[in-house]
């Protein structure tokens, strides 16, 4: 793992190198001088402590690019704490919910968490691999869900920091063989890059020693009116898909794929998300709204689009690129509101997910894409969301 990261960080560094500028010959001419502090290069990466848990120091990271964007990043849980943005007036708002501090962090939330080992839900809370049952942690019901009641996101991760035009932070982890039942020590390494053209970029990365089965997302909500706005049911969706994998009134998913068009999952076209909300979808229903894995067009592997939103107030738009095979939708039901940073006020439906991953239940499914890992192979998955303004 260390070769890989020291690797990476060269790599980056290489591309982050920046060509000195010719020095101009002085003049003749008196003139005044005034020494000034040496100015923060507009892209950069800072670290700042953050407090402890468990014992353990906890760092938070600014990630800043030279277009008005902004990403901070705590190395416990890999969580995105803030992204803010800017709308097509300039104005900058901070468009992923979150908390003040990590105290607020370490009792549990998926607020911009890293998931795993697994994300979404595994039937049964066990599934079979190479003839042998595992027997996972159960936290939904009877179910696994996230990787069981102490997943990737509470755990302490090694960071490595990355400056440059691109600044990145590489985040690294090892969880150990059985850890929520899960089998083989996997060593994961989630990276963060923000991009000079306004792109969060996320690339997950691992290996095992055992064979085992994997599926990480990062799970932040979204209001791209800014968080503690109300809610988005008038932000509009475009899915790059025609087809989900819907879910039995447990919220598992059965196997079955179903063609989106005319069922309350046509985001085929932009639409607006509050529009079929409250359908008569089985799905629907039973969730009730949109919690539902959609099956991303193009092939799985190369980065693709999966998503588009548009918050028409604002102009704040943002892709989802993605290398997995599916992106999950899930809008918040709590009925009441929820008091986040800086005493936000996080309502019903005040956030959208689009969570890149692969199908729920997928060990069990063997038509689903496989979420094996074997040793000697490597795990590599990417999602990029891209922001941008519409006129």
């Amino acid at each position: 793992m260390r070769k890989f990261t020291v690797a990476l960080a060269a790599g980056l560094v290489l591309a982050a190198g920046v060509q000195a500028r010719p020095h101009k010959p002085a003049t003749h001419k008196a003139v005044a001088h005034k020494v000034v502090a040496a100015p923060k290069p507009a892209s950069h990466i800072t670290r700042a402590a953050w407090g402890e848990v468990g014992g353990q120091k906890v760092d938070i990271y600014t990630l800043t690019n030279g277009h008005g964007m902004t990403a901070r990043i705590t190395n416990y849980g890999a969580f995105l704490v803030d992204l803010i943005v800017p709308d097509r007036k300039g104005n900058k708002a901070n468009v992923v919910l979150g908390y003040d501090n990590v105290e607020a962090y370490s009792h549990g939330t998926t607020y911009g968490a890293v998931i795993g080992r697994f994300a979404n839900r595994i039937g049964g809370a066990q599934f079979t691999l190479d003839g042998k049952t595992f027997h996972l942690k159960a936290n939904a019901g009877p179910n696994n869900i996230h990787g069981g009641p102490v997943g990737f996101s509470y755990h302490v991760y090694n960071a490595t920091a990355l400056d440059g035009p691109n600044p990145a932070l590489i985040l690294q982890m090892v969880s150990a063989d059985g850890d929520q039942g899960f089998p083989g020590q996997l060593d994961f390494t989630v990276t963060y890059t923000l991009k000079a053209n306004n792109t969060l970029r996320i690339d997950y990365r691992a290996t095992s020693d055992k064979p085992t089965v994997l599926n990480p997302t990062n799970h932040s909500y979204f209001n791209l009116k800014g968080a503690g706005n109300g809610d988005v049911l008038g932000h509009r969706l475009q899915v790059f898909s025609d087809a989900v994998t819907p879910t039995d009134a447990n919220h598992m998913a059965t196997g079955e794929v179903l063609k989106v068009s005319g069922t309350g999952f046509d985001f085929t076209k932009p639409k607006a998300l509050g529009k079929d909300i409250n359908g008569p979808d089985p799905a629907i229903v039973a969730t009730p709204g949109y919690d539902i894995n959609f099956i991303v067009k193009g092939a799985m592997g190369k980065l693709r689009p999966a998503a588009k939103i548009t918050e028409p107030d604002s102009g704040r738009v943002m892709e989802v690129w993605t290398t997995q095979p599916g992106v999950q939708l899930y809008l918040p039901n709590n009925e009441k509101p929820l008091t986040g940073r800086n005493g936000e006020q996080y309502v019903k439906r005040g956030a959208f997910c689009l969570e890149t991953q692969h199908f729920a239940n997928a060990p069990n499914i063997p038509s689903f894409p496989t979420t094996e890992l074997k040793p000697g192979q490597i795990f590599y998955q990417t999602t990029e969301f891209r922001f941008s303004t519409a006129k």
